[in-house]
């Protein structure tokens, strides 16, 4: 007998752990449990050597619960908008109460020097049959090795890189900002600022690029003291916004990488008793609710989060469901949508 059948006989083999040695999905496991008979007969031979080897005894309720595919999909998070946490979740609590699944938050916020090996010990100790994770967490390097060591299936949103590691739902970002900076652009403005979002994050990296090639692609050069710094928050709007209001030779319109930020912006050009947009333009990304919640509304890239966050979750149980055709990515394009926070510059 191998050590590590002993050890599995003396601790208890989990499906994951008969999942890895034949070297299949957990659900099919459960399906040669349940005696299922969509399983290819090489399939359930390898299954069910594995459970003989390991000495796997199947827990009678996780039995009915994989008969029953009401899932448990974990979702971890860590933005610092809440228009985007708001529209992610919407997208994920429709499509699994429509589908059965329970989903479970979980924060993956730094909150202390120990917080990756929390997550760690979290996710080895979870009953997730899959997690969704969008960005920034999608890229946070501890986290996916967390994630690996835990054997858990995963599906990540818009991620920044290394995108063939896992299943992702992906969009435009650097194409949805260049599309809307060459629409600024076609309404005559040139001296166009542009707030960041936080460095660590995929997103803002991408948005950045698309307004420098939007920029490059009608021979305008990128203005360094028009590039403000952002963190996806309100305030750190304000602050961008009255960096670039106080300029002795303002922008004419301001893009903002995201909602948040933008409203911000609108508001301290109130402050500034600036009229928007026929003293200046403002612009965003995503179409989270505040967008249309302020006044002028705004202009932005309609991202569709809540789409996305959907389709990770019907990507994810169709991995879990071991359909060997599913898709290892898709995609979702994002659009302009022309509101009242932008017009022509004031001649």
């Amino acid at each position: 007998m191998s050590v590590k059948t002993r050890a599995n006989k003396q601790s208890g083999a989990t499906i994951k752990d008969v999942a890895s040695a034949a070297g299949v999905s957990a659900m099919t496991v459960s399906r040669v449990l349940n005696a299922e008979p969509n399983v290819r007969p090489a399939t359930r031979e390898r299954v069910q050597a594995a459970i003989k080897e390991l000495n796997y005894r199947p827990n009678l309720s996780a039995r009915n619960l994989a008969r029953a595919n009401a899932y448990f999909i974990g979702l971890l998070y860590d933005n610092p908008s809440a228009g985007y946490i708001s529209e992610l979740l919407i997208g994920a609590l429709n499509r699994c109460r429509t589908s059965g699944y329970h989903l479970v938050l979980e924060s993956c916020g730094a909150a202390g020097e120990d917080w990756a090996a929390e997550i760690a010990a979290m996710l080895r100790t979870s009953n997730f049959d899959g997690i969704v994770m969008p960005p920034p967490v999608c890229d946070n390097a501890d986290v996916l090795v967390a994630v690996a060591e835990a054997g858990i299936p995963h599906v990540r949103i818009a991620p920044d890189n290394d995108l063939d590691r896992a299943p992702c739902v992906l969009t435009d970002d650097r194409a949805a900002s260049r599309r809307m900076t060459e629409y600024l652009i076609e309404l005559g403005h040139t001296r166009i600022g542009f707030v960041l979002g936080p460095e660590e994050h995929g997103a803002s990296r991408e948005r950045h690029a698309g307004f420098l090639e939007g920029l490059a692609a009608h021979g305008l050069e990128s203005d360094p003291a028009l590039i403000a710094p952002g963190a996806f928050t309100y305030k750190s709007g304000l602050e961008a916004a009255d960096r670039l209001l106080s300029l002795a030779d303002r922008p004419t319109a301001i893009f903002a990488s995201n909602d948040d930020m933008a409203v911000a912006v609108i508001a301290l050009a109130h402050k500034h008793a600036l009229d928007v947009p026929r003293d200046l333009t403002v612009v965003g990304f995503d179409d989270t609710q505040t967008a249309t919640a302020i006044w002028p509304q705004l202009t932005t890239v309609r991202q569709p989060i809540s789409d996305m966050a959907s389709a990770a979750i019907e990507l994810l149980a169709s991995h879990l469901n071991g359909d060997e055709a599913a898709a290892a990515r898709r995609e979702i394009r994002s659009e302009i949508v022309i509101r009242d926070s932008s017009a022509a510059p004031a001649s």
